[in-house]
């Protein structure tokens, strides 16, 4: 079982000026949600552990977690209110993101209020703004240091500087995660914010000194990396009619974790053992997976029958 870890939040698109104000689109969202949906539609069984609000988009956040097939076993409510964030789509379908939740549920779950595990978890997923925040930074972030030796423990920064603008914070959060973590995915533009001095593949081999197993950094529209101790593999991504982009690194990274999982894969040991031609599958079928969501409005994640 995995069990992601972060925020869930809705996203507010802005979709037209009406005479007396704005026609908004709330849709669910968080990169941590998207992830966990992106588990259950994949095949794979997942639990959500947040913070997640009493309020009406709270109730709605849980609904789609539930009707996804996603456990909500791990999450703990709060009167505090739900994460709003206003989503932006530009002419090349990149989005841009104004987050509104000082004070919101996802970042107030502190380490008094963490859930027990289940037993049956594997691998717990972590990634995002509230890996920055306190008091869930610090409650998740002493999570991933007492189960690693346990659990396969996967991280995706997600850098999302209009929510922590200190770039230092962040560079500090990912060494500390880097130190901690088995897998660490990461988009280019996240490595270019965190390191605009060193080449993903300087990036990958700090990691992997660092004691991480495997390193996949992807490129967009140029295609995927993968680092392990064995090697490096590359793949390119798909061609596709792109509506926009909202959810894609979340759906590598759902995909990555699938992949992981189908080929008994989830422990250091068979990280370790992944040869280049098994990194090269693992890439291309994240790029499948991304291509998908791509090609859909919002981060419409794939389902395991479309993924080939």
């Amino acid at each position: 079982m995995f069990v992601v870890c972060g925020e869930a939040l809705m996203d507010v698109y802005v979709r037209d000026s009406t005479p007396t104000g704005l026609l908004l689109d709330a849709r669910v969202g968080g990169s941590p949600f998207n992830v966990a949906v992106g588990l259950a539609r994949l095949g794979q069984p997942v639990q959500f552990l947040a913070g997640l609000s009493q309020d009406v988009p709270g109730e709605r956040l849980m609904q789609s977690l539930r009707d996804e097939g996603v456990g909500t076993a791990l999450v703990v409510r709060s009167p505090a209110p739900t994460t709003l964030s206003v989503v932006t789509v530009g002419h090349t379908g990149v989005p841009s993101y104004a987050f509104h939740g000082h004070g919101a549920a996802d970042r107030m779950l502190d380490a008094a209020a963490l859930p027990a595990l289940p037993a049956e978890a594997r691998v717990l997923q972590f990634g995002s703004y509230t890996m920055v925040v306190d008091p869930v930074g610090r409650a998740l972030r002493g999570l991933a240091a007492r189960e690693r030796e346990r659990r396969l423990v996967t991280y995706d920064p997600n850098v999302r500087l209009n929510v922590e603008p200190d770039i230092g914070r962040w560079r500090a959060v990912v060494q500390e995660m880097a130190a901690l973590a088995h897998v660490v995915k990461v988009s280019d533009e996240d490595l270019g914010l965190l390191y605009p001095d060193e080449s993903p593949a300087q990036a990958a081999t700090r990691w992997l000194d660092a004691g991480v197993r495997l390193v996949v950094v992807t490129r967009g529209a140029a295609g995927s990396e993968a680092w392990n101790r064995h090697g490096h593999a590359t793949a390119q991504s798909l061609l596709v009619d792109v509506v926009d982009t909202v959810g894609a690194g979340d759906t590598f990274q759902a995909a990555l974790l699938a992949w992981l999982a189908e080929h008994d894969a989830l422990s250091a040991e068979r990280l370790d053992a992944l040869d280049v031609q098994q990194m090269a599958a693992l890439l291309r079928f994240g790029a499948r997976a991304a291509s998908i969501t791509c090609a859909r409005r919002g981060a419409d994640m794939p389902r395991r029958g479309e993924v080939s």
